[in-house]
């Protein structure tokens, strides 16, 4: 999925354009136990309880592709036979109907899920969008759909506890203590099947959601999808990246290699999202590093991230930031600056040069820079 086709659904969780009858669930307590189940039709609800319901589930489709939003691609194997493949499908078909589908759902993630002892809310819905024709100008044609995607979406939210505050009384006029009731918040992970691709649906892959880049919820997805290549986080993936360059290039990994390599990263265009292992070589090639290391990285990369590795610019590399550290001091740069960050030799000591030529400020204080030489 892209950008463009992460937009047309999300435009669809809004109560004048959603095709969501039905929101199913289940409240889970600390100890994996089912305390209610859920069953809200959303034309009997009003419009404010509406929103709440599909601001929930859209959030399953928030964030950044690639690093919040994660691709899961099943093999054909799984696609043309496998249970975990059939109870998906069954659910989309049902528009999850299926009682003892949305039941074996809520049981697979309950087995596996990690929330350590809060509770938490798991959401299904099920939409049928006519999916618009679109002209040569990428302007919808009305009454005009090409096809029709169904799907469905499942969304797990931590619950807050109740707590005890005092809130506003419109009757009485003054404040008066009561509880704050089970809050149900922004999902923790989540996830859509099948995929939107090509403005169509895609049975082979499903777009995993996790609020936490650091923390995939890795056992929900072997419970639900059971694939045979599991996804790393942002996070791995960058660690993976970082020991490669250090390992095999050893002393080669200099302070220009590293600029260059973050450099390239910045100045890709943000479509396509995908940098490949032969064009990182061939950045470290170009800054001097010798060909047997170079190889010696891409040999590691290709272990650790398969074979036909496809990265995430903005996965192996800090993308809001370009940070240089010593023991002493940190030095933080905006990336489209990193340029003019110069590592050099003076007198037999290593420097890390910035120009400061004008607007230089010390704690809030203009100073200027004197030169001996005028």
């Amino acid at each position: 999925m892209n950008q463009k086709e992460l937009n047309e659904l999300r435009r669809r969780f809004r109560p004048e354009r959603s095709g969501i009858a039905h929101v199913y669930g289940c409240f889970v307590n600390g100890m994996r136990e089912v305390v209610a189940d859920t069953d809200v039709s959303l034309g009997m609800s009003g419009k404010e309880e509406q929103e709440m319901y599909l601001n929930l589930l859209k959030k399953t489709l928030s964030g950044t592709l690639g690093r919040n939003l994660i691709d899961i691609v099943f093999s054909t194997a799984q696609v043309a036979d496998s249970d975990e493949h059939r109870l998906l499908q069954t659910l989309r078909q049902t528009e999850l109907q299926d009682a003892n589908a949305r039941e074996s759902l809520y049981r697979r993630i309950i087995d596996a899920i990690d929330m350590g002892e809060s509770s938490y809310l798991i959401l299904l819905a099920a939409d049928t969008y006519d999916v618009p024709h679109r002209s040569r100008d990428d302007l919808e044609v009305p009454d005009a759909s090409e096809t029709v995607f169904r799907y469905f979406v499942c969304a797990i939210c931590p619950v807050k506890d109740p707590t005890l505050a005092l809130q506003y009384s419109d009757r009485d006029k003054e404040f008066r203590g009561g509880s704050t009731g089970h809050i149900a918040q922004p999902p923790a992970p989540g996830f859509l099947f099948p995929a939107f691709d090509d403005r169509a649906a895609n049975i082979y892959n499903a777009l995993f959601y996790s609020k936490d880049t650091a923390q995939l919820h890795q056992e929900v997805i072997d419970a639900v999808f059971r694939v045979q290549e599991a996804p790393m986080s942002p996070q791995e993936q960058q660690n993976v990246f970082t020991s490669a360059l250090t390992e095999t290039l050893e002393k080669d990994c200099s302070y220009d290699v590293v600029q260059a390599v973050h450099e390239h990263k910045e100045s890709r265009d943000p479509e396509p999202l995908t940098l490949s292992v032969r064009e990182v070589g061939d950045v470290l090639t170009g800054s001097g590093v010798p060909e047997e290391k170079v190889e010696a990285f891409q040999d590691q990369c290709r272990r650790q991230y398969g074979q036909d590795a496809a990265l995430n610019p903005r996965n192996i590399i800090e993308a809001g930031k370009f940070q240089i550290t010593t023991p002493e001091v940190k030095i933080t740069v905006p990336p489209e600056y990193s340029y003019m960050v110069e590592a050099r030799i003076i007198d037999g000591r290593r420097f890390i040069l910035i120009p400061a030529d004008d607007g230089v400020e010390v704690n809030g204080i203009a100073v200027t820079i004197p030169n001996p030489q005028e």
